[in-house]
């Protein structure tokens, strides 16, 4: 009985080791798993705080653009009507010199021929 009870006493031995040995890597396999849900839930949050940084920035990037619209519209605007008193101010000008000089012509003396 002896002998049986040596090699029963060894695999006692070994099946508490490979007990260890299994517990010890569930052991390391929770402290991966707590690892990366720690991971998971600082990855969450950056994309939450990324989220609403996006949505504020694409706010006012509609916001700017809106404005940026108005500005190109005034300008074109802006440069039509100048454009428009130019073509005035060179047809005055134009006008303002023909009537200066038929003015001119009317108030010279005349010339008597003799």
């Amino acid at each position: 009985m002896t002998q049986q009870a040596a090699a029963l006493q060894t695999y006692n031995n070994e099946l508490v080791k490979c007990i260890e040995e299994l517990c010890s890597k569930r052991d390391e396999l929770n402290r991966q798993i707590k690892q990366e849900e720690e991971e998971k839930e600082r990855l969450q949050h950056d994309i939450r705080v990324l989220s609403e940084k996006l949505s504020r920035v694409n706010e006012s990037l509609t916001q700017r653009l809106a404005a940026r619209s108005t500005f190109d519209r005034t300008i074109a605007e802006t440069e039509a009507a100048y454009t428009k008193i130019l073509e005035s101010s060179q047809s005055l000008l134009s006008v303002l010199k023909q009537e200066a000089g038929n003015l001119s012509k009317a108030t010279e003396p005349r010339r008597t021929e003799h």
